[in-house]
C-alpha cells in the first residue's frame, strides 16, 4: 500500500463516520475536520509565531535608536538589528513557520483529489462531491457544467464569498497595525532584508487565496478556505492584546 493510499483509505474512512451527520457531502466534512487536525498539529508554531511579533514590537523602541545611530549606514543597521533580535532569542521571520508546515497537507490533499489513480487502483474518493461539485473538479469544470450561477458554481461563488470576507478583514487589520506603528515599523522593515516588501505586501496576501482556490480541485480549495477561515480566528485570539506590528503572511 503507498503513502497516498494510506491517506486516501484515511479520508473516505473519515468520510464514512461522519456520513449519518453530513450525508452526501461526508467527503468534505472529512476534509475539513482533516484541516482542523492540522492546525491544531501546527498551533503550538503559531502561539511561537505570535510571542515572537509581541517581543519585535517590544523591541521597536531599540530597532528605532539604532536606525537612528546607523541611518548613513545601512549594512551596520542590519547587523546590528539581526545582532539584537538573535540577543532577545527573536526570529523576524518566525511568522511564516506556521504556513511552510502546512504545505505538505495542502500538497497531499491536491494529489489525493487531481488523480485519476492512487496505489495503482482508481481513486474513488473522485466520485464523492460537495452538493453539486464533484471534489476532484475545478471551477472551470463549474463553468462549463452550468455556468457560474449553475449548482456546480454555486458552490465556488460561496467559496469565493467567504474568501472574499476573510481577505477583507485581514487587509483592514493589517492596515490597521501598520498604520498604529509606522514610523517604528519602518526602521524595522529597513534594518531587515526583504522586510519593507513583506509590509507591503503582507495586506494584500489573503486577496491571492482565490486564485488558489480558483485553480485547484475543489477538495484542495475547501481545505485552502478552512484553514484561511481558522488563521482569521486564531489570529484575531492569538493577536489579540498586540495592536501593532508587522504582519505575517497569511
Amino acid at each position: 500500500m503507498s503513502f497516498f493510499s494510506v491517506f486516501a483509505d484515511l479520508v473516505d474512512g473519515l468520510g464514512d463516520v461522519l456520513e449519518p451527520v453530513a450525508g452526501t457531502a461526508s467527503t468534505a466534512a472529512a476534509i475539513v475536520l482533516f484541516t482542523a487536525f492540522v492546525r491544531l498539529l501546527v498551533l503550538p508554531l503559531s502561539r511561537a509565531a505570535a510571542r515572537g511579533q509581541k517581543a519585535r514590537t517590544r523591541l521597536q523602541p531599540q530597532v528605532a535608536a539604532l536606525r537612528k545611530k546607523y541611518k548613513k549606514n545601512p549594512e551596520r543597521l542590519q547587523k546590528a538589528t539581526l545582532e539584537l533580535y538573535a540577543a532577545e532569542k527573536v526570529s523576524p521571520f518566525s511568522g511564516i513557520l506556521p504556513s511552510l508546515c502546512q504545505l505538505p497537507a495542502f500538497f497531499l490533499m491536491y494529489h489525493l483529489f487531481a488523480s485519476a489513480e492512487i496505489g495503482g487502483a482508481p481513486n474513488t474518493l473522485l466520485g464523492h462531491s460537495l452538493f453539486a461539485a464533484p471534489l476532484g473538479d475545478r471551477w472551470k469544470d463549474a463553468l462549463s457544467d452550468g455556468g457560474m450561477f449553475g449548482a456546480h458554481g454555486q458552490v465556488y461563488l460561496v467559496l469565493f464569498a467567504v474568501v472574499v470576507a476573510v481577505a477583507v478583514y485581514n487587509y483592514r487589520r493589517t492596515k490597521r497595525q501598520l498604520a498604529a506603528s509606522a514610523a517604528l515599523t519602518a526602521g524595522d522593515a529597513e534594518g531587515l532584508p526583504g522586510m519593507g516588501a513583506m509590509n507591503k505586501i503582507a495586506p494584500l496576501m489573503s486577496f491571492m487565496t482565490l486564485f488558489t482556490v480558483g485553480f485547484v480541485p475543489l477538495a484542495a480549495a475547501l481545505y485552502v478556505v478552512t484553514s484561511t477561515l481558522w488563521t482569521a480566528v486564531e489570529r484575531t485570539v492569538l493577536y489579540r492584546e498586540e495592536p501593532a506590528g508587522v504582519p505575517v503572511a497569511a
